[in-house]
Protein backbone atom coordinates (compact mmCIF):
# COMPACT_ATOMS: atom_id res chain seq x y z
CA UNK A 1 0.00 0.00 0.00
CA UNK A 2 1.11 3.19 -0.57
CA UNK A 3 2.06 5.82 2.36
CA UNK A 4 0.77 9.62 2.45
CA UNK A 5 2.14 12.56 3.86
CA UNK A 6 1.10 13.27 7.13
CA UNK A 7 -1.02 15.93 8.60
CA UNK A 8 -1.55 17.84 12.05
CA UNK A 9 -4.26 15.38 13.64
CA UNK A 10 -7.57 17.52 13.74
CA UNK A 11 -9.94 16.74 16.18
CA UNK A 12 -13.26 15.03 15.13
CA UNK A 13 -16.23 16.25 16.57
CA UNK A 14 -17.06 14.42 20.06
CA UNK A 15 -20.30 12.73 20.53
CA UNK A 16 -21.61 12.06 23.85
CA UNK A 17 -23.96 9.07 25.23
CA UNK A 18 -26.88 11.81 25.30
CA UNK A 19 -26.45 12.35 21.23
CA UNK A 20 -26.89 8.43 20.83
CA UNK A 21 -30.36 8.02 20.94
CA UNK A 22 -32.19 4.50 22.33
CA UNK A 23 -31.26 2.32 19.09
CA UNK A 24 -27.89 2.91 19.41
CA UNK A 25 -26.21 -0.58 20.13
CA UNK A 26 -25.20 -1.33 23.71
CA UNK A 27 -21.52 -1.52 24.52
CA UNK A 28 -20.06 -3.02 27.76
CA UNK A 29 -16.40 -1.87 27.85
CA UNK A 30 -14.54 -4.41 29.63
CA UNK A 31 -10.65 -3.07 30.80
CA UNK A 32 -12.06 0.27 29.91
CA UNK A 33 -9.16 2.38 31.03
CA UNK A 34 -9.75 5.96 30.59
CA UNK A 35 -12.13 5.45 28.16
CA UNK A 36 -10.92 5.80 25.12
CA UNK A 37 -12.76 2.81 23.55
CA UNK A 38 -15.81 4.51 24.26
CA UNK A 39 -14.95 7.69 22.56
CA UNK A 40 -14.05 5.58 19.01
CA UNK A 41 -16.89 3.51 19.64
CA UNK A 42 -19.43 6.35 19.99
CA UNK A 43 -17.85 8.39 17.49
CA UNK A 44 -19.20 5.80 15.18
CA UNK A 45 -22.69 5.78 16.64
CA UNK A 46 -22.51 2.71 19.46
CA UNK A 47 -23.73 3.32 23.10
CA UNK A 48 -21.41 2.17 25.58
CA UNK A 49 -23.70 1.40 28.59
CA UNK A 50 -21.39 -0.32 30.86
CA UNK A 51 -17.57 0.01 31.70
CA UNK A 52 -14.85 -1.91 34.05
CA UNK A 53 -11.37 -1.29 34.91
CA UNK A 54 -9.72 -2.03 38.67
CA UNK A 55 -7.25 1.53 38.53
CA UNK A 56 -9.03 4.39 40.28
CA UNK A 57 -6.22 6.69 38.74
CA UNK A 58 -8.28 5.38 35.44
CA UNK A 59 -11.72 5.69 36.85
CA UNK A 60 -11.52 9.14 38.07
CA UNK A 61 -10.44 10.18 34.79
CA UNK A 62 -13.03 8.30 32.77
CA UNK A 63 -15.81 9.83 35.03
CA UNK A 64 -13.79 14.00 35.05
CA UNK A 65 -13.90 13.19 31.20
CA UNK A 66 -17.19 11.84 30.92
CA UNK A 67 -18.98 13.79 33.16
CA UNK A 68 -22.66 12.76 31.59
CA UNK A 69 -22.92 8.52 33.32
CA UNK A 70 -20.70 8.18 36.29
CA UNK A 71 -22.61 5.19 37.50
CA UNK A 72 -21.93 2.73 34.98
CA UNK A 73 -18.16 2.30 35.40
CA UNK A 74 -17.80 -0.85 37.71
CA UNK A 75 -14.53 -0.37 39.72
CA UNK A 76 -13.14 -3.86 40.57
CA UNK A 77 -11.09 -7.07 39.43
CA UNK A 78 -12.70 -8.49 36.95
CA UNK A 79 -12.16 -11.88 38.27
CA UNK A 80 -14.77 -11.20 40.93
CA UNK A 81 -16.96 -10.33 38.25
CA UNK A 82 -16.38 -13.65 36.44
CA UNK A 83 -16.72 -15.63 40.03
CA UNK A 84 -20.77 -14.23 40.05
CA UNK A 85 -22.26 -16.39 38.32
CA UNK A 86 -25.55 -14.07 37.89
CA UNK A 87 -23.42 -11.56 36.74
CA UNK A 88 -25.10 -9.16 38.89
CA UNK A 89 -25.18 -5.80 37.26
CA UNK A 90 -23.90 -6.19 33.94
CA UNK A 91 -26.71 -5.35 31.43
CA UNK A 92 -28.36 -7.92 29.30
CA UNK A 93 -29.25 -6.34 26.44
CA UNK A 94 -26.08 -6.15 25.06
CA UNK A 95 -24.65 -5.39 21.27
CA UNK A 96 -21.45 -5.77 21.71
CA UNK A 97 -18.58 -6.81 24.56
CA UNK A 98 -15.37 -5.03 24.59
CA UNK A 99 -12.23 -5.75 25.86
CA UNK A 100 -8.79 -4.10 25.74
CA UNK A 101 -7.07 -6.92 28.21
CA UNK A 102 -3.66 -6.39 29.72
CA UNK A 103 -0.84 -6.83 26.88
CA UNK A 104 2.06 -7.41 30.32
CA UNK A 105 2.31 -10.51 29.12
CA UNK A 106 1.90 -10.86 25.37
CA UNK A 107 4.15 -7.75 24.74
CA UNK A 108 7.78 -8.34 23.47
CA UNK A 109 8.70 -5.90 26.17
CA UNK A 110 7.26 -8.37 28.78
CA UNK A 111 8.06 -11.31 30.13
CA UNK A 112 5.72 -13.40 27.79
CA UNK A 113 4.25 -15.68 29.49
CA UNK A 114 1.09 -15.02 27.15
CA UNK A 115 -2.37 -15.97 28.12
CA UNK A 116 -1.08 -17.98 31.35
CA UNK A 117 0.39 -14.84 33.09
CA UNK A 118 -0.90 -12.96 35.71
CA UNK A 119 -2.51 -10.26 33.74
CA UNK A 120 -2.84 -11.28 30.12
CA UNK A 121 -4.50 -14.33 31.67
CA UNK A 122 -7.65 -12.17 32.27
CA UNK A 123 -8.59 -13.10 28.80
CA UNK A 124 -10.06 -16.41 30.73
CA UNK A 125 -11.98 -14.09 33.44
CA UNK A 126 -13.37 -12.34 30.45
CA UNK A 127 -14.86 -15.17 28.27
CA UNK A 128 -15.70 -16.40 32.04
CA UNK A 129 -17.99 -13.72 32.05
CA UNK A 130 -19.48 -14.02 28.89
CA UNK A 131 -20.19 -17.38 29.55
CA UNK A 132 -22.31 -16.72 32.64
CA UNK A 133 -24.44 -14.65 30.71
CA UNK A 134 -25.84 -17.56 28.95
CA UNK A 135 -26.63 -18.02 25.40
CA UNK A 136 -29.45 -15.97 25.55
CA UNK A 137 -28.01 -12.63 27.06
CA UNK A 138 -24.16 -13.15 25.79
CA UNK A 139 -23.80 -10.54 22.98
CA UNK A 140 -23.48 -11.30 19.57
CA UNK A 141 -20.36 -9.75 18.69
CA UNK A 142 -17.07 -8.92 21.01
CA UNK A 143 -14.21 -7.46 20.13
CA UNK A 144 -11.00 -7.69 22.16
CA UNK A 145 -7.50 -5.28 21.49
CA UNK A 146 -4.13 -6.29 22.53
CA UNK A 147 -0.68 -6.06 20.91
CA UNK A 148 0.35 -7.52 17.91
CA UNK A 149 2.86 -10.28 19.65
CA UNK A 150 -0.45 -11.54 20.61
CA UNK A 151 -0.13 -13.37 17.61
CA UNK A 152 3.40 -14.56 17.66
CA UNK A 153 2.85 -15.27 21.87
CA UNK A 154 4.20 -18.81 22.49
CA UNK A 155 4.25 -19.96 18.88
CA UNK A 156 1.15 -18.79 17.75
CA UNK A 157 -0.59 -20.80 20.43
CA UNK A 158 -2.17 -18.43 22.78
CA UNK A 159 -3.85 -16.83 19.71
CA UNK A 160 -5.15 -20.00 19.09
CA UNK A 161 -6.18 -20.74 22.43
CA UNK A 162 -7.99 -17.53 22.31
CA UNK A 163 -9.77 -18.62 19.20
CA UNK A 164 -10.60 -21.19 20.39
CA UNK A 165 -12.31 -20.39 23.64
CA UNK A 166 -14.68 -17.93 21.64
CA UNK A 167 -15.52 -20.89 19.24
CA UNK A 168 -16.66 -22.51 22.11
CA UNK A 169 -18.77 -19.67 23.47
CA UNK A 170 -20.17 -19.92 20.07
CA UNK A 171 -18.12 -16.84 18.02
CA UNK A 172 -16.71 -17.15 14.81
CA UNK A 173 -13.68 -14.95 15.11
CA UNK A 174 -11.71 -13.03 12.59
CA UNK A 175 -8.95 -11.68 13.39
CA UNK A 176 -6.85 -8.20 11.84
CA UNK A 177 -4.29 -5.60 12.71
CA UNK A 178 -4.31 -1.79 12.76
CA UNK A 179 -1.46 0.68 13.18
CA UNK A 180 -2.78 4.11 14.90
CA UNK A 181 -0.55 5.99 12.19
CA UNK A 182 -2.92 5.58 10.00
CA UNK A 183 -4.47 8.58 11.77
CA UNK A 184 -1.95 9.96 14.18
CA UNK A 185 2.08 10.02 14.11
CA UNK A 186 2.14 7.36 16.72
CA UNK A 187 4.02 3.72 15.84
CA UNK A 188 1.03 1.90 17.55
CA UNK A 189 0.19 -1.53 15.47
CA UNK A 190 -2.73 -3.43 17.33
CA UNK A 191 -4.26 -6.66 16.65
CA UNK A 192 -7.97 -7.05 16.86
CA UNK A 193 -10.49 -10.37 17.39
CA UNK A 194 -13.88 -10.03 16.43
CA UNK A 195 -15.61 -12.22 17.00
CA UNK A 196 -19.62 -13.19 15.95
CA UNK A 197 -22.39 -15.62 16.22
CA UNK A 198 -22.89 -15.64 12.50
CA UNK A 199 -20.20 -15.49 9.79
CA UNK A 200 -20.98 -12.02 7.88
CA UNK A 201 -20.21 -11.64 4.18
CA UNK A 202 -16.34 -12.40 3.57
CA UNK A 203 -13.76 -11.18 1.45
CA UNK A 204 -13.19 -12.93 -2.11
CA UNK A 205 -9.62 -14.79 -2.32
CA UNK A 206 -9.24 -12.25 -5.29
CA UNK A 207 -8.81 -9.32 -3.25
CA UNK A 208 -7.11 -10.02 -0.38
CA UNK A 209 -6.88 -7.51 2.13
CA UNK A 210 -3.10 -8.05 3.17
CA UNK A 211 -3.09 -4.69 4.95
CA UNK A 212 -5.70 -5.35 7.60
CA UNK A 213 -4.33 -9.55 7.09
CA UNK A 214 -0.73 -10.12 6.75
CA UNK A 215 0.70 -12.92 5.79
CA UNK A 216 1.98 -13.68 9.81
CA UNK A 217 -1.81 -14.17 10.33
CA UNK A 218 -2.25 -16.53 7.88
CA UNK A 219 -1.52 -19.86 10.40
CA UNK A 220 -4.86 -18.91 12.43
CA UNK A 221 -7.10 -18.66 9.30
CA UNK A 222 -5.40 -22.16 7.79
CA UNK A 223 -5.90 -23.76 11.09
CA UNK A 224 -9.24 -26.31 10.04
CA UNK A 225 -9.80 -26.76 13.46
CA UNK A 226 -11.01 -23.22 14.26
CA UNK A 227 -13.70 -21.85 12.80
CA UNK A 228 -12.50 -17.97 11.82
CA UNK A 229 -13.53 -15.54 9.03
CA UNK A 230 -12.07 -12.56 6.79
CA UNK A 231 -15.08 -9.87 6.91
CA UNK A 232 -15.10 -8.03 3.50
CA UNK A 233 -13.33 -4.55 4.83
CA UNK A 234 -12.29 -1.55 3.33
CA UNK A 235 -8.59 -0.83 3.89
CA UNK A 236 -7.64 2.05 6.18
CA UNK A 237 -5.80 4.82 5.70
CA UNK A 238 -2.77 4.77 4.68
CA UNK A 239 0.41 5.04 7.17
CA UNK A 240 1.81 8.25 7.77
CA UNK A 241 5.07 9.49 6.77
CA UNK A 242 5.55 12.43 8.87
CA UNK A 243 3.66 14.79 11.52
CA UNK A 244 5.07 14.72 14.44
CA UNK A 245 6.70 18.10 14.36
CA UNK A 246 3.42 19.73 12.71
CA UNK A 247 1.46 18.65 15.43
CA UNK A 248 4.26 20.05 17.93
CA UNK A 249 4.08 23.40 15.49
CA UNK A 250 0.53 23.23 15.96
CA UNK A 251 -0.20 23.10 20.05
CA UNK A 252 0.73 25.67 22.16
CA UNK A 253 4.27 25.91 23.13
CA UNK A 254 5.45 24.80 26.23
CA UNK A 255 7.34 26.47 28.76
CA UNK A 256 11.22 27.03 28.87
CA UNK A 257 11.73 25.65 32.06
CA UNK A 258 9.61 22.76 30.79
CA UNK A 259 13.10 21.80 28.44
CA UNK A 260 15.94 20.53 30.58
CA UNK A 261 18.79 22.79 32.06
CA UNK A 262 22.23 22.44 30.30
CA UNK A 263 23.70 20.12 32.47
CA UNK A 264 21.17 17.13 32.02
CA UNK A 265 21.42 18.67 28.34
CA UNK A 266 25.06 17.82 28.25
CA UNK A 267 24.46 14.45 29.77
CA UNK A 268 21.93 13.58 27.08
CA UNK A 269 24.03 14.66 24.08
CA UNK A 270 27.07 12.57 25.46
CA UNK A 271 24.84 9.14 25.27
CA UNK A 272 24.44 9.67 21.63
CA UNK A 273 26.20 7.21 19.52
CA UNK A 274 27.96 8.31 16.48
CA UNK A 275 25.36 7.26 14.39
CA UNK A 276 22.91 9.02 16.18
CA UNK A 277 25.38 12.77 16.11
CA UNK A 278 25.08 12.02 12.11
CA UNK A 279 21.21 11.52 12.21
CA UNK A 280 21.15 15.15 13.78
CA UNK A 281 24.03 16.67 11.88
CA UNK A 282 22.18 15.87 8.79
CA UNK A 283 18.99 17.11 9.78
CA UNK A 284 20.71 20.40 11.08
CA UNK A 285 21.83 20.65 7.45
CA UNK A 286 18.34 20.95 6.28
CA UNK A 287 18.02 24.72 7.74
CA UNK A 288 14.60 24.18 9.69
CA UNK A 289 13.22 23.13 13.28
CA UNK A 290 12.20 19.88 13.75
CA UNK A 291 11.19 17.77 16.20
CA UNK A 292 11.84 13.79 17.42
CA UNK A 293 11.37 11.74 20.02
CA UNK A 294 14.01 9.21 21.92
CA UNK A 295 13.57 6.45 24.34
CA UNK A 296 16.69 5.57 26.67
CA UNK A 297 18.11 1.79 25.86
CA UNK A 298 21.11 -0.02 27.94
CA UNK A 299 23.31 -0.97 25.22
CA UNK A 300 26.71 -2.69 26.04
CA UNK A 301 25.23 -1.90 29.97
CA UNK A 302 25.40 1.41 29.45
CA UNK A 303 22.54 3.78 29.19
CA UNK A 304 22.12 5.34 25.48
CA UNK A 305 19.98 7.72 23.84
CA UNK A 306 17.90 6.59 20.60
CA UNK A 307 16.23 9.35 18.40
CA UNK A 308 13.69 7.99 15.94
CA UNK A 309 14.49 8.89 12.06
CA UNK A 310 11.27 9.83 11.15
CA UNK A 311 8.81 12.52 12.00
CA UNK A 312 6.76 10.18 13.47
CA UNK A 313 6.48 9.26 17.72
CA UNK A 314 7.68 5.72 18.86
CA UNK A 315 4.93 3.70 20.62
CA UNK A 316 3.65 5.44 23.65
CA UNK A 317 4.08 3.41 26.81
CA UNK A 318 2.77 3.24 30.44
CA UNK A 319 5.52 5.52 32.92
CA UNK A 320 6.15 2.44 34.54
CA UNK A 321 10.11 2.74 33.95
CA UNK A 322 12.63 5.17 32.86
CA UNK A 323 12.96 3.59 29.46
CA UNK A 324 9.11 3.66 28.85
CA UNK A 325 8.75 7.50 29.02
CA UNK A 326 9.85 9.04 25.68
CA UNK A 327 11.55 12.52 25.31
CA UNK A 328 11.06 15.46 22.89
CA UNK A 329 14.06 16.53 20.85
CA UNK A 330 13.92 19.87 19.23
CA UNK A 331 17.02 19.55 16.19
CA UNK A 332 17.44 23.51 14.94
CA UNK A 333 20.73 24.78 13.31
CA UNK A 334 21.79 26.27 16.28
CA UNK A 335 21.64 23.11 18.71
CA UNK A 336 19.75 20.51 21.02
CA UNK A 337 17.05 20.85 23.71
CA UNK A 338 15.47 18.11 24.81
CA UNK A 339 12.63 17.26 27.08
CA UNK A 340 9.89 14.98 28.35
CA UNK A 341 6.82 13.99 26.18
CA UNK A 342 3.63 16.53 27.76
CA UNK A 343 0.17 14.69 28.95
CA UNK A 344 -1.26 17.11 26.36
CA UNK A 345 1.25 15.45 23.26
CA UNK A 346 0.31 11.63 24.25
CA UNK A 347 -3.49 12.69 23.99
CA UNK A 348 -3.14 14.20 20.61
CA UNK A 349 -0.99 10.83 19.70
CA UNK A 350 -3.82 8.95 20.96
CA UNK A 351 -6.36 10.74 18.78
CA UNK A 352 -7.84 11.80 22.12
CA UNK A 353 -7.74 16.24 21.73
CA UNK A 354 -9.96 18.00 24.26
CA UNK A 355 -9.57 14.73 26.66
CA UNK A 356 -10.02 16.17 30.28
CA UNK A 357 -6.16 16.18 31.30
CA UNK A 358 -5.96 15.59 35.33
CA UNK A 359 -3.33 17.76 37.25
CA UNK A 360 -0.98 14.54 38.40
CA UNK A 361 1.16 14.31 34.94
CA UNK A 362 2.25 10.96 35.64
CA UNK A 363 -1.29 9.48 36.21
CA UNK A 364 -2.22 11.24 32.69
CA UNK A 365 0.74 9.55 31.29
CA UNK A 366 -0.36 5.85 32.97
CA UNK A 367 -4.14 6.35 31.44
CA UNK A 368 -3.08 7.40 28.00
CA UNK A 369 0.08 4.94 27.59
CA UNK A 370 -1.77 2.22 28.38
CA UNK A 371 -4.78 2.99 26.13
CA UNK A 372 -5.93 2.52 22.25
CA UNK A 373 -6.44 5.07 19.56
CA UNK A 374 -9.76 6.63 19.41
CA UNK A 375 -8.86 6.53 15.61
CA UNK A 376 -8.12 3.13 15.40
CA UNK A 377 -11.52 2.32 17.38
CA UNK A 378 -13.60 4.30 15.66
CA UNK A 379 -12.38 2.82 12.23
CA UNK A 380 -13.30 -0.54 12.87
CA UNK A 381 -16.20 0.44 14.95
CA UNK A 382 -17.68 2.06 11.58
CA UNK A 383 -16.54 -0.39 8.81
CA UNK A 384 -16.87 -4.02 11.01
CA UNK A 385 -18.80 -3.77 14.26
CA UNK A 386 -21.52 -1.54 13.74
CA UNK A 387 -22.22 -3.46 10.07
CA UNK A 388 -21.64 -6.69 12.19
CA UNK A 389 -24.06 -5.90 14.78
CA UNK A 390 -26.99 -4.89 12.14
CA UNK A 391 -25.89 -8.33 10.26
CA UNK A 392 -26.03 -10.21 13.32
CA UNK A 393 -29.83 -8.57 14.17
CA UNK A 394 -30.88 -10.19 10.80
CA UNK A 395 -29.74 -13.40 10.69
Amino acid sequence: MTLAPAVAPVPSPSTTSEQLDATAPAVAEFFAGIGLARLGLEKAGLKVVWANDMSPDKRDMYNGHFADEHDHYQLGDIKKIAEDENVTGLPRDLDLAWASFPCTDLSLAGGRKGLAGKHSGTFWDFTKVLENLGEDDRPAVVALENVNGFATSHGGADLRAAVEELNRLGYSVDVLTLDARSWVPQSRPRLFLVGAHHVPREEGAENRNTFLRPSWLDPVFEDKDLRTHRAALPSPPSHLMEGWTALIEKNEAVPDDVWWDEQRQTKFEEQLSEIQLQRITQLQEKGSIVYRTAYRRTRGGKPAWEIRADDIAGCLRTTGGGSSKQAVVEISPKGLRTRWMTAHEYACLMGANGYEIPSRTNQALMGFGDAVCVDAVEWLAKHCLKPLIVEQKNC
